[in-house]
């Protein structure tokens, strides 16, 4: 058999498509057409369970009997899996005879069709041929369709298409820990506005036409406020653009993503949102410090440290951990408002600078010394601060 020379995508959608069989090969095939759309009839005495699973859902038509020549009539595409060489030869020629493609599962070299092996991430569709080598054919597929999957292909539209705006929580620091969902946002993206604590070094990744928008927060300077942010969004994603949002941890932890989402759908703006991996539970983990523990933390709080009016008195009663986010400024104040309403001064606190970051460093004392420690120790943002029994696992876990 030569191999085949000719690929081609076909629009199976509302065409019909005959599977002779009803075993296991057959469902394989069956389903791939279902998920294309295809008009399917299957033809076979008796099913497999999941053969009968998309009958019973009315997906698919079942004559209950064995192949006749009429059964191809009206067909686009004839697949045969029946196991029995005399019935799919049958139905082969009878496809020869009218001009209709088939797909032998018996049989390669006499196919006049053949099923590749396909890699599909989201509207990008690749098929894999190697000359009959179907095992090879399957780990070439497997290998490009993680490299799409984690936006390691260039995936950027060329062609003009419908704007949209998608919200990628970044994680922690360390750029390994985006979602490979989020990766693969930020390989197809036109525009992207970033975070200060976002991933940053996965910018260098990006087509050198990706047109990079700085939006950084600290706390005493913002290169754009929230509402600029709102408005650029809307305005790149009207234009045609696919926007990406970079955000540190998760758009939807202390993150402004809910606003962000709500700009978008009052401007009819398409928006998605990929969840991220939150600073407040990974930087503890790599510290070694988990924020819940059998015996010693049930319960977690997060608290954003810009919050003007904490209820420290209830803080303050809680049995739990307690996770304030970039709180080094007025970790003082926070000290001495818990102390204040009653907690325990031998609390232990942990601060974890730079998290999952090579720059990583965790300072353990006490609610009633760790002020003073973070002050000899030059601590700084970004950090996350950990209050309750469970920061003294630091110095046993890390």
């Amino acid at each position: 058999m030569t191999s085949p020379q000719h690929a081609l995508f076909l629009d199976l959608t509302g065409r019909r498509v005959v599977v002779v069989g009803g075993g296991p090969v057959a469902a394989r095939r069956v389903a791939r057409l279902v998920e294309d759309g295809a008009d399917v009839l299957v033809v076979a005495p008796a099913l497999c369970e999941d053969l009968a699973d998309h009958v019973a859902a009315g997906r698919v038509t079942w004559r209950s009997r064995d192949y006749l020549t009429t059964d191809l009539d009206g067909a686009w595409l004839v697949h045969t899996a029946t196991g029995d060489r005399t019935v799919d030869d049958a139905v082969a020629a009878d496809a020869e005879s009218v001009r209709l493609w088939c797909v032998r599962a018996d049989d390669a070299s006499a196919s006049t069709a053949w099923t590749p092996a396909v890699a599909r991430s989201g509207d990008v569709t690749v098929a894999v041929g190697t000359g009959g080598d179907p095992r090879r054919a399957v780990a070439l597929r497997n290998a490009v369709a993680l490299l799409l999957d984690t936006g390691e292909l260039p995936l950027r539209h060329h062609r003009p298409s419908t704007g949209r705006v998608t919200l990628v929580g970044g994680g922690p620091g360390d750029p390994g820990l985006i979602t490979t969902r989020g990766r693969r946002a930020l390989a197809e993206a036109d525009v992207v506005v970033v975070d200060r604590l976002a991933p940053r070094t996965l910018l260098a990744e990006l087509d050198p036409a990706v047109e990079i928008i700085e939006a950084g927060k600290s706390p005493h300077a913002h290169t754009l406020t929230q509402t600029e942010i709102n408005a650029v969004l809307v305005e790149r994603a009207r234009a045609g653009h696919r926007v990406v949002r970079l955000k540190g941890g998760d758009p939807y932890v202390l993150g402004r993503g809910g606003e962000e989402v709500l700009a978008c759908v009052s401007a009819g703006v398409p928006v998605e949102v990929v969840p991220g991996v939150t600073s407040a539970l990974a930087v503890p983990a790599a510290a070694g410090i988990p924020v819940t523990h059998r015996g010693l933390a049930r319960q977690l709080t997060i608290l954003s440290a810009h919050d003007q009016a904490p209820d420290w008195e209830t803080l303050a009663r809680l049995d739990g951990t307690l996770v304030l986010l970039m709180g080094v400024a007025q970790l003082p104040s926070h000290t001495r408002a818990l102390l204040a309403h009653g907690k325990d001064p031998g609390t232990p606190v942990a601060i974890i600078e730079n998290g999952t970051l090579p720059g990583q460093r965790t300072t353990v004392g006490t609610l009633a010394d760790i002020a003073h420690l973070a002050r000899e120790r030059g601590v700084g943002n970004p950090a996350v601060v950990v209050i309750g029994d469970v920061a003294a696992l630091a110095d046993v876990l890390a």
